[in-house]
């Protein structure tokens, strides 16, 4: 089997997965538009208001053939506004010609109503219009992709007999400016012909975030006023202009259009924080991830949030009546840490780190289950989490657990759960995720762990949690026997090799 038909394969797998996973993706719809108005616009006169009756009753062909590319250049703003960088509202302006009926202004309602499906029913464009020379008459827009040939069907001829309505189709030059036309219609006019348009961004409170393509680059101020114009709500448009750096997990980015104020407000899963998007690591894409592990916890139960960043598992596995310990080496995401815990009122509940990952794990973390685990009775129902959200790192963190205890355990009931996240471009990207997990860990983890696919991050690359309980020929050192030789006892020291290498690095 081929690498793409492996790979496909098993994303098919998981399909049930994906379709829970929540992308928040705001996108630009995609749209197409019969032949008819291409044609329909080269015969449009340029008086707006003026109508042409129309023979009655009858089908036509038009005179020219169409090709099939000009679908997607039907309802599209005026061709002179290919290659424009500086955005020039009125250069959009464009009249096409539409057909429309003719009606007593007491009938408007009713027919509008009877016709719902054959109505002109673009956003922003008004279906009904005066009639310029008889008060007592208004002009119904129809939509030309439902009368070909500016001809009525049998059915909508039926409803203007029963209604009283002459079947007189008229014509009318309708204007389209730039306030009528989608962000995609506009950026697709814009671009040069043939180019890959942008059509979504992540919104992170009032900014949206693009990841532009270098044949955009050069247009990436008028894209950025045209998403701020066609989204309500957005006032700022970022480009990222490099990739996310490994330690603090956040990147540089230019900003597009509209202010640059980049101290944002978001909600997920019911859950308000606050950010500095430029310094801190957010993610709207994660908002099912998050749910799907806090979903996981039962209140009582104990996380440990070792890449916590502002707080997304944290706080809403403290606001479940858990007990949280959070930490993040960036001393921004500290910062915006601390700052939604008080907003969401969980700081008793979190304790929270500015340390390494590393630190954090081998300090408080080994210090917290060392004294709770011996505490534990069977009956006892409480469960220790450690969370790792570090993709590009995470999953080389986890031999710090290679003998993280001295001694025998004293339940393996209750060892923690560790969901661990990782990228991979492998053709088969759980096996080759469970398999770097267990070269970390020095042990098979085959039957005891499950792989979950969490988003598709870019062509040939996934972002996926492996998940499973510590195994306890991992995490507890043997003592040594009575009588070992020197150099075996140098071996069953309380301190494993991990802890000794972060020392060194220290000294």
């Amino acid at each position: 089997m081929n690498n793409f038909s492996s790979r496909t394969l098993w994303r098919f797998g998981y399909s049930a997965r994906l379709l829970k996973t929540n992308h928040f993706r705001a996108a630009a719809s995609h749209t197409s538009f019969p032949a008819v108005w291409m044609l329909l616009a080269q015969y449009s006169g340029r008086i707006p208001g003026l109508f042409v009756a129309a023979e009655k009753n009858r089908f036509f062909t038009m005179p020219e053939a169409v090709e099939d590319k000009a679908d997607l250049e039907l309802y599209s703003p005026n061709p002179e506004v290919r290659g424009m960088t500086l955005l020039n509202r009125e250069a959009f302006k464009r009249t096409v010609l539409v057909p429309a009926l003719k009606v007593k202004k007491e009938t408007v309602n009713a027919l509008v109503k009877s016709l719902k499906h054959t109505v002109l029913q673009r956003p922003g464009l008004k279906r009904v219009v005066e009639d310029p020379e008889d008060e007592g008459s208004r002009f119904v827009i129809l939509d030309p992709h439902k009368i070909p040939a500016f001809s009525l069907g049998e059915s909508e001829q039926e409803v203007l007999k029963q209604l009283d309505v002459c079947p007189e189709v008229s014509k009318y030059n309708l204007e389209l400016t730039y306030e009528n036309f989608k962000a995609e219609e506009i950026l697709r006019a814009v671009l040069p012909e043939g180019q890959e348009v942008t059509s979504g961004f992540s919104r992170v409170g009032h900014i949206a975030h693009l990841n532009l393509r270098d044949h955009q680059l050069p247009y990436r101020h008028l894209i950025g006023q045209v998403i701020i114009d066609k989204n309500p709500g957005i006032t700022c448009v970022v480009n990222k202009t490099n990739i996310i750096d490994s330690t603090y997990r956040n990147f540089q980015m230019e900003v597009l259009a509209g202010d640059s104020n980049l101290v944002t407000k978001v909600k997920e899963n019911n859950i308000a924080y606050e950010l500095d998007f430029s310094k801190v690591y957010w993610n709207p894409r994660l908002s099912t991830e998050h749910g799907r592990i806090v979903e996981l916890l039962k209140p009582g139960d104990v996380l440990f949030d070792v890449f916590a960043g502002i707080g997304p598992f944290a706080i809403p596995a403290a606001k479940k009546k858990c007990q949280v310990f959070a930490n993040d080496l960036n001393p921004e995401s500290y910062k915006w840490l601390l700052h939604n815990c008080k907003l969401n009122k969980v700081e008793k509940k979190i304790k929270a780190f500015n340390m390494d990952g590393r630190e954090f794990l081998l300090g408080p973390v080994r210090e917290e289950l060392s004294k709770e685990l011996p505490l534990l009775k069977e009956e006892q129902k409480t469960s220790f989490h450690i969370v790792m959200n570090l993709p590009a790192l995470a999953i080389e963190f986890l031999d710090v657990f290679r003998h993280f205890f001295a001694g025998e355990p004293c339940s393996t009931a209750r060892l923690p759960m560790v969901h661990c996240y990782g990228f991979s471009k492998h053709d088969d990207p759980a096996k080759d995720i469970q398999e770097r997990a267990e070269a970390s860990l020095g042990t098979s983890l085959a039957g005891r762990c499950s792989t979950y696919l969490v988003r598709n991050v870019a062509p040939n690359k996934e972002m996926l949690c492996i998940s499973f309980q510590l195994p306890a020929d991992v995490l507890y050192k043997r003592p040594c026997p009575d009588g070992a030789n020197p150099a075996s006892k140098r071996l069953c020291t309380s301190k494993d090799a991990s802890e000794e290498e972060l020392e060194l690095k220290k000294s």
